[in-house]
This record gives structure tokens, sequence and C-alpha cells, in this order.
């Protein structure tokens, strides 16, 4: 990792390359759809070159890239005119390249907010609660709290197809 505030055009995509997809399933947890979502990268990626922090490890970048993103998008949706938009306008979007959302990925969209970011980085990024707490800045015991409450929503909702494990 350069110590450098500055960073070049090769250091940014190599930066996207290692954790674009990452930041992309973060959004689009948040987002639920495509062109928002990718919206939301964008955002992210342009705080990290316009502030550009200096990181100690891969882990820390990347925690800061979900940190970000996870922030860009909670913003974006308290903002006033996303209050205004009539989802009815949206029906007709085109489809677009994205992968498929499964059953269990769609279930843990529909969640409240306080627990998607969890469920998400924990079963499909495999953190830790601990990571977890440290990246989101919340106790240890509220990620805890949100896991379980969020497991047994999705439990109630999926049934037979919930599986816990990892």
């Amino acid at each position: 990792m350069s110590g450098s505030l500055l960073r070049t055009d090769k250091e940014i995509a190599e930066i996207y390359t290692r954790h674009g997809k990452t930041v992309y399933r973060v959004c689009f947890a948040y987002m639920k759809n495509p062109a928002d979502a990718e919206d939301a990268v964008q955002e992210t990626f342009f705080r990290l070159i316009r502030s550009g922090p200096a990181f100690d490890s891969e882990e820390h970048e990347k925690a800061w890239l979900i940190r970000t993103a996870s922030n860009v998008c909670k913003n974006t949706l308290r903002h006033w005119w996303r209050r205004r938009e009539n989802i009815d306008d949206c029906h007709d979007l085109p489809s677009s390249d994205h992968p498929e959302i499964d059953d269990v990925f769609q279930a843990v969209l529909e969640l409240p907010a306080k627990y998607k970011a969890v469920i998400y980085l924990y079963y499909y990024e495999g953190y830790s609660g601990t990571e977890i707490a440290g990246m989101l800045k919340k106790p240890q015991s509220t990620v805890r709290n949100q896991l379980h409450e969020a497991r047994a929503i999705l439990r109630e909702r999926l049934g037979d197809d919930f599986n816990e494990e990892r």
C-alpha cells in the first residue's frame, strides 16, 4: 500500500479490480436495483479518489470501501428527492446483465435496513461479528442481536430454504 494520499490511475484501477464486485453487492443490497447500485459504486470510488485515505492493508481498504458504500447508500435513500419518486414509474426499466437474484438473496434484500448490512457482510462476505462491528462502528452485542433477529425473520420467511451455515 502506498503511503501517499494521491493515487495513480493504475492504483485506483487495481483497488477497483480487487473490491469493485464487493462494493457493488453492498450497494445493490441497499438500493435494490442495478442503476442506483452502480451510481452508489461510482460515488464510493469518487470519494476514494477525492479523499484518498492511506490504508494499512487490503482488509483495511476493503472495510473502508464497504463502510463508505453503506453510507453513500443510506444518504441517497434519505435524500428528499427519493421520497418524491414513484416506484410505479420504474417498472418498465430495461433488464440488465446482472446476476439473477435467488429467493434467499431476495429475502435478504427485503429485510429492514438495520439487518441487511450485517446479514450480507456475515453470510456473503464471510466477516465475523467482531469485524462487522468494527466496520459499521456498532457495538458487538448490537451486531450479534441484529444477526439473531435477522435470522429469525429469514427463517420465518424462507422456512426450510433458510440454511444458517456459512
